[in-house]
């Protein structure tokens, strides 16, 4: 049992509402039920959330940023049409077709909502401001003819294939030829004392595996002689097998923002030096891991005839014509590191080997006749520009090799980078071969026989797929509301969701993901696929022909005021276009009061109230910007709303909102689930905005929450320090 809390010292969060009430309805929907599921719909998006490319792999043929899990949607639909204290569990694994149902997604991102209720046999509508989103989801869910898809990924083999894989070849020293897997390259800035090159290793080892305590094994550089030693990964002193040179391989020239010479010992700052040269710093290509011709693995150091080859490529490059886009990378909160590192283009974010293959793929794909097929091989070719730059790293052993460029979810100059070999072989990581196998391939299968993850024991590690229960993805995509109304599941469209063609009251219900009010711009990140997209299929033929994903109207923002009236407008609209029934439902977190504050006035404004509010496992368990939190979220909260003239008033006193936070936090906690104080805070945060969101008017909803802040703050402690005494022990 739960301790029991003093409210002596508990938040009274309607302190100055004498009708202290909820939203009540007579038609309330599962959603809005206090006993909806959440622990256990967030265990089966736990399980999916670790290989969620394979879970979901529908959503995952393109990058896109904060991703929702598919499971909780497929929760969340179900339960937004079924009625009150329906088994939404149970619903869950079994056929359910909400036929004539139309659901309306904003902020469409990957498609999870549209393909969720694709699955369930509803019809949905799609909106997206930033067209790299767009073109994605179209691509996902349209109808693919799979034997053509096959047809032209031979094709392009057979006219391309082989003249990329030439450029990633190496000979041996017996006159073999063999696969070069991955070349090492490593920034160099040159010394302000001396002028000696020096390689920005932080740590000579530069290889080792995912699993370094079982495999210990590693791969270090000399620096005395370039030549590659195997070592222990925790090796702190050893003697070059090669020269004999005595060096600590943890020890590298680059510690943090500050750069050694080994040549003269001098220091300097490595952000200074870079702005006082012209361009992004240099490269140096120092070490291969090969594909032997008997199918081994090994790692050797640069040779001159890699680097002639690569000169080869360099000079074969310059010849081309219009052999990739010429666009200049615009400033901005997210872009602006790179240009503090003099990177202006974005093709500059390559190496020449990689623009030359990358122009002769794109070339060909450019050359497809059918517009479908053509749209597809490019979303392909887009995603796989991820693995293959000079912003991507290198893994390791025992894992997918290439750590994609926006694994911190930022434009992170990697001074280590790691160059994939473009083409591929069937052990490569990020190939234009793999992506087609384990991204197109798959998503087609998913498409074809759709299934949702059961855990079959009590500490759910084996999970079992169950097929049958869905139905088949793959539809004709409507351009407009009008073609959409002749009957089309599916509408998708690229533009602002604050100004729809969706005509008033005609959607069932809105279920979707907004953007966060914070500092990562989607739209700034995605302009790096955009121009690659555009520079293949023309400008009129993607993006309502505008040259960036930017736009004044996106509602994504660092200013707080301009988020939130994005915001309102969009959900204003949403408010045009639901049926007086019907609900929105959103899924979100935050762990700053103001974000919270931005969407109970965005909401208010709009003219919604909040009904129910549940924590739900949020996006994936190894998404690199958790693991670095101190406090990480690992939940969303879902918020079910209603029309305010829909709503009637329900009183209760005023430690409600905390205790049903309280319920809910024992809830989680019986279920394993370990929570960071930052995941007790939108816990309770969302119960204290179901509360105000009834309120008479936004002004005083707003003062209640901004006099709560420091009541909060204690209610957060009191929670977490309650939920800690009680054994809790390990996440779900």
């Amino acid at each position: 049992m739960r301790n029991t809390l003093h409210h002596d010292n508990c938040l009274d969060v309607m302190r100055g509402f004498p009708d202290v009430g909820i939203p009540v309805d007579d038609g309330r929907r599962a959603i809005e039920d206090d006993g909806f599921p959440f622990e256990k719909i967030s265990e089966i998006a736990e399980a999916e959330s670790w290989r969620k490319e394979i879970n979901r792999p529908i959503y995952h043929i393109h990058k896109w940023w904060a991703r929702r899990l598919g499971s909780v949607f497929r929760a969340i639909a179900i339960a937004v049409f079924s009625p009150s204290k329906s088994n939404v569990v149970d619903l869950f694994y079994r056929p359910m077709m909400l036929s004539g149902k139309v659901v309306f997604d904003p902020f469409m991102g990957s498609g999870t909502t549209i393909g969720e209720v694709a699955k369930l046999g509803g019809r949905a509508i799609g909106w997206d401001i930033n067209p790299v989103a767009h073109f994605l989801v179209k691509n996902a869910l349209s109808v693919h003819d799979r034997s053509a898809i096959q047809n032209t990924f031979q094709d392009i083999k057979k006219d391309v294939g082989d003249s990329i894989r030439r450029h990633y070849q190496c000979e041996l020293p017996d006159g073999t030829i063999a696969d070069v897997l991955y070349f090492f390259w490593v920034k160099i800035l040159d010394c302000p004392v001396c002028d000696a090159p020096v390689d920005l290793f932080s740590n000579y080892i530069f290889a080792k595996h995912a699993y370094p305590r079982k495999h210990p094994t590693a791969r270090a550089i000399c620096p005395n002689c370039g030549d590659i030693n195997d070592l222990r990964y925790d090796s702190a002193h050893i003697a070059c097998a090669t020269c004999g040179a005595r060096f600590n391989p943890q020890d590298g020239p680059a510690r943090g923002q500050i750069s050694t010479c080994p040549s003269c010992h001098h220091q300097f700052h490595i952000a200074e030096q870079v702005r006082n040269r012209e361009g992004p710093p240099r490269h140096r290509l120092y070490a291969k891991l090969l594909l032997m011709p008997d199918g081994s693995k090994c790692y050797l150091r640069a040779t001159e005839d890699d680097i002639a080859r690569y000169n080869a490529a360099t000079n074969k490059l310059a010849h081309y014509s219009k052999a990739f886009p010429i666009v200049q990378i615009q400033p901005g909160y997210n872009t602006n590191q790179v240009l503090r590192y003099n990177y202006r283009y974005w093709y500059e974010m390559f190496n020449a080997r990689q623009l030359l293959c990358l122009s002769i793929l794109a070339d060909r794909i450019r050359k497809i006749e059918d517009v479908d097929l053509r749209n597809l091989f490019t979303c392909l070719f887009s995603g796989t520009l991820e693995f293959n730059n000079q912003f991507a790293s290198y893994k390791g052993e025992g894992t997918g090799a290439v750590r994609p460029m926006f694994a911190h979810h930022i434009l992170k100059p990697e001074r280590t980078p790691i160059e994939a070999n473009l083409w591929g072989t069937p052990k490569s990581s990020g190939s234009f071969l793999n992506m087609f196998e384990g991204r197109i391939r798959r998503a087609l299968d998913y498409a074809d026989a759709p299934f949702e993850i059961k855990l079959s024991n009590k500490n759910g590690r084996k999970r079992l797929k169950v097929f049958g229960i869905s139905q088949k993805l793959g539809f004709p995509i409507a351009k407009n509301y009008r073609d959409f109304d002749d009957g089309s599941s599916i509408y998708l469209s690229c533009g602002d969701s604050s100004n729809t063609d969706i005509p008033d009251r005609t959607v069932d219900a809105i279920i979707t993901d907004p953007p966060f009010f914070d500092n990562v711009h989607y739209s700034q990140l995605a302009d790096f696929f955009y121009v690659w997209q555009r520079h293949i299929l023309g400008e009129i033929h993607i993006g309502n022909g505008q040259k960036t994903t930017r736009s004044s109207h996106e509602v994504q923002n660092d200013d707080v005021e301009t988020f939130t009236n994005r915001l309102r407008d969009v959900w204003k609209e949403a408010h045009r276009v639901l049926k007086d029934k019907g609900l929105l439902v959103f899924t979100y977190h935050h762990s700053r009061s103001d974000g919270w504050r931005a969407v109970l006035q965005a909401l208010m404004e709009a003219g919604f109230v909040i009904t129910a509010t549940h924590p739900i496992k949020a996006e994936m368990s190894v998404a690199m910007p958790k693991h670095q939190a101190k406090e990480p979220i690992d939940l969303d909260i879902i918020m079910a709303c209603r029309k305010r003239s829909q709503a009637t008033l329900q009183k209760q006193p005023g430690s409600f909102w905390v205790d049903m936070a309280a319920r809910q936090v024992e809830r989680l906690q019986a279920a394993g689930r370990k929570l960071s104080r930052n995941d007790v805070r939108v816990i309770l945060m969302a119960q204290l905005l179901r509360g105000l969101s009834i309120a008479s008017s936004t002004t005083e909803a707003l003062q209640g929450l901004d006099e709560s802040e420091r009541a909060i703050a204690r209610e957060i402690e009191n929670l977490h320090l309650t939920k800690s005494t009680e054994g809790n022990t390990g996440s779900a």
